[in-house]
């Protein structure tokens, strides 16, 4: 399949190229028999001969060319309905009836507090003439209406608030919320490419609206990716400020499988400077080696390294409640655990040679011993629960 994408360079654009070129190269997997033979790149800098003749041979067309900051308001309805003039001409004039998708924006229902927004009505203008177009020449047209797009790659202080504060709390820069309580819709960037993927193999969902409400239904005039998220100008300045402090405090937010929290901190991290990307740890060193806590979490423990000089041993306690992973990634050593009211004791010997994990169990007191002569013993331990310095639940007690 050869593809063409109008505003190639921009936002959307750009997530979209760089998708298709993993699909083209045999990187994404995820997309069963979709191929990519060409991507045809077209954008403001682009000549109107290379649109000919990509136009004469593209077997698809997402159109993502538009304007949203003009020096005037005529510059709207040039933008966004007067190239997509252009573009659906140049396809008749090759009588390409290939598929057109088309991105228009929520404020194309002029719904609301969208009803006299001169952006809305040069979308709406478009979105006409890709209707007109299909029913002229029987071309199907997929006219998605996007809410506020949010991702890697989005332009700061330009047309999206998520971008701008991205950028401003990783770079130390003031923003301004005159309302926390302003809701918004987002989709995440990666969700709106799965969508237009799946429009590349008919696939796309289809809907309709009531006022500015996207209503998925099967036989809808529209189009819309079915995931996005409606939250507060509140909850994202909350959540980007704990991000923010991560590198201090350790403490990895809640962010669940598809969560906005887990599509923000993606987002987030897509702006810090170079000097803010790597951030010391704090290493409790002593004669024996040290100890570095990795990162916490509010609801599945915390990570550790720890480092044993050679013959030494440590640990030699065991805890209530806690238990542990002890994963030997360099060096050779023993894991000894006996139960408190036993003298049995199990053994275990571990390498980095051979990675496993060994439970430390609860009521078990336990130790690490490195068994070479020469060699630090490297261990990640994960711990269920995060260190409670008022409640260590941690005992000392020989192993033997």
């Amino acid at each position: 399949m050869k593809i063409l994408v109008t505003g190639a360079k921009g936002f959307v654009g750009r997530n979209l190229v760089a998708q298709l070129k993993n699909v083209q190269e045999g990187k994404a997997k995820c997309y069963g028999d979709l191929t990519v033979d060409a991507i045809y790149e077209y954008d403001i800098d682009s000549t109107l001969d290379e649109l000919d003749s990509f136009c004469k041979n593209c077997d698809f067309v997402f159109n993502l060319a538009g304007v949203n900051r003009p020096l005037n308001q005529e510059e709207f309805m040039q933008g966004n309905f007067g190239f997509a003039s252009t573009l659906l001409d140049t396809l008749k004039k090759y009588k390409n009836t290939c598929p057109v998708m088309i991105s228009s924006s929520i404020q194309a229902t002029l719904a609301g507090r969208f009803g006299t927004s001169e952006y809305g009505k040069s979308k709406k203008a478009g979105e006409e003439l890709m209707f007109q177009y299909s029913e002229e020449t029987g071309v199907k047209v997929l006219v998605y209406r996007f809410p506020n797009l949010f991702g890697k790659w989005c332009r700061p202080n330009y047309n999206s608030a998520v971008a701008t504060f991205c950028n401003n709390i990783a770079n130390d820069l003031p923003i301004q919320v005159n309302d926390v309580n302003v809701e918004l819709e987002l989709l995440y960037i990666d969700d709106l490419v799965d969508e237009m993927m799946a429009a590349l193999k008919g696939e796309e969902h289809h809907c309709e609206f009531d006022g500015a409400e996207t209503i998925l239904t099967e036989n809808g005039k529209y189009c819309a990716a079915p995931i996005t998220h409606k939250v507060t100008l509140g909850e994202i300045v909350d959540l980007l400020n704990q991000f923010k402090e991560q590198p201090s405090t350790l403490l990895i937010p809640e962010i669940p499988y598809n969560s906005f929290a887990k599509k923000l901190y993606s987002t987030y991290l897509s702006y810090l400077p170079k000097e803010k990307v790597a951030f010391p740890l704090k290493m409790n060193v002593d004669s024996r080696g040290s100890f570095t806590e990795l990162l916490r979490s509010e609801k599945c423990g915390q990570v550790s390294i720890n480092i044993s000089k050679p013959g030494i041993t440590k640990g030699q306690h065991w805890h209530n409640t806690k238990w542990e992973f002890f994963i030997v990634v360099a060096g050779h050593g023993l894991i000894q655990e006996r139960k408190i009211d036993s003298d049995e004791v199990i053994e275990f010997e571990v390498s980095g040679d051979k990675i496993e994990a060994i439970h430390m169990l609860p009521g078990y007191t336990h130790n690490i011993i490195n068994l070479s002569d020469t060699e630090d013993l490297v261990t990640v331990m994960w711990a269920n629960e995060r260190f409670d310095p008022n409640k260590p639940d941690t005992y000392f007690d020989p192993v033997i």
